[in-house]
């Protein structure tokens, strides 16, 4: 083949590299290039997990699971925390002891997974680096939940099994076999880890089995509504890094059920059924929002769907999917709540929102909100994927721990 064939060759396979790798991205995006593979590697196993779907061979979720827990790691114990994979309630954990000698009884973080309700491991690298670190750094006890996921198990499971594993941990006996101090106990989550966090605090307030009450909550760019897939995040964010207004719908969506008909009625923001009208107040962004995030956009009603997507598949009007959707009396007695939200993601309305809605409610609440990254970010803090503000919203969040639980 003649030198000409060579460079042409070569020249297709370099635009198309770069077509694949380069996306436009905001200024204040600090290791820019970095994002973008990341980005492309996400991309890459999400037209995978296309194929594989559209061939028969694998449902979607199942497929980008297999790339998502490539880098699973065998519970290893350091020199500060003893590490072991155990069952509370018959629920799979990932339990962190640190090996520090305490002079009292220790804190507590009960944390859960992002990763859409379908996606995800508590043994994943970086989640094993994340949680390890939380328990090294504050003398804490961790556990990390791996709760069964979507389209296998729809909600209610996911959030029954943290819910379960929470409870069992709150029992006096569990909290004493661990040296914990019952006042100090937290639950964090990202993602839809954070939709699991934010409904579990809300549940146990309705649960009279339950003595001990959460000390805190910490939500990391949580999903925390399915009713209004058209705020402006949504709409600002559409194809950010990471998660896309697409791939949100495509997870929320699977949560309940792998009829397309609902995914379709979400994506055109067509699935609130008219006897539901009264919950959009819980998050109408126009009142819930500041100036700044509004810009030029109008609020208008979602237009309704049919009544009977809504009966097929209630769980989308379901407090314990969507936690913004409680009543402000029943926001009252949440605990000390941290959230950070990032500007560059479809979910960074829904924080604002529950941020807004909390304070109304007298609930003391840090809202950390992080202008310059994406959906995720807190995520990268293992090579190769090494993101110094990932780095930063991890320190962030150590250091609210530290100071409130």
């Amino acid at each position: 083949v003649d030198m000409g064939s060579k460079l042409l060759c070569l020249f297709f396979v370099s635009a198309l590299l770069a077509y694949y790798i380069y996306i436009p991205l905001p200024e204040d995006f600090s290791e820019p290039w970095k994002v973008m593979l990341i980005s492309a590697s996400m991309k890459t196993f999400g037209h995978l997990a296309g194929a594989a779907e559209l061939l028969g061979l694998m449902h979607y979720m199942e497929a980008f699971n297999l790339f998502a827990c490539m880098d699973c790691v065998a519970p290893t114990s350091d020199e500060n925390v003893t590490v072991t994979d155990t069952e509370f309630n018959s629920v799979a954990v990932r339990l962190y002891l640190p090996r520090k000698v305490s002079d009292g009884l220790r804190r507590a973080v009960i944390y859960f997974h992002g990763g859409g309700w379908c996606l995800g491991d508590a043994a994943e690298k970086s989640y094993d680096l994340l949680t390890r670190w939380t328990s090294g750094r504050l003398n804490a006890v961790v556990v990390s939940v791996n709760y069964r996921l979507a389209p296998k198990y729809r909600f209610p499971i996911p959030f029954e099994d943290v819910y379960s594993v929470t409870k069992f941990l709150l029992q006096s006996n569990v909290l004493s076999q661990y040296g914990v101090d019952p006042d100090r106990v937290c639950v964090a989550g990202d993602s839809a880890g954070g939709n699991l966090a934010a409904a579990v605090a809300q549940q146990l307030l309705q649960d009279s089995e339950v003595k001990t009450k959460l000390k805190a909550q910490a939500l990391i760019y949580p999903a925390l509504q399915t009713l209004d897939l058209n705020s402006p995040s949504f709409q600002d964010n559409a194809n950010k890094p990471l998660l896309s207004t697409w791939l949100m719908v495509r997870f929320l969506s699977e949560y309940f059920t792998s009829d397309p008909s609902l995914r379709e009625a979400m994506a055109s923001n067509r699935h609130v059924p008219v006897e539901a009208s009264h919950l959009l107040q819980f998050v109408n962004w126009s009142n819930l929002l500041p100036e700044e995030l509004k810009k030029d956009h109008v609020y208008t009603t979602p237009t309704y769907g049919s009544s009977e997507l809504a009966q097929k598949y209630p769980g989308f009007l379901d407090v314990r999917a969507a936690p913004l959707l409680a009543s402000d009396a029943q926001l009252q007695e949440l605990p000390l709540t941290y959230i950070l939200t990032c500007e560059h993601d479809v979910l960074r309305d829904d924080g604002f929102m529950y941020a807004a809605r909390l304070r109304a409610a007298g609930v003391p609440v840090t809202h950390d909100h992080a202008k310059d990254t994406f959906h995720g970010a807190m995520s990268f803090i293992s090579p190769p994927a090494d993101l110094a503000v990932g780095h930063r919203l991890f320190n962030r969040y150590i250091e609210w721990l530290n100071e409130n639980l």
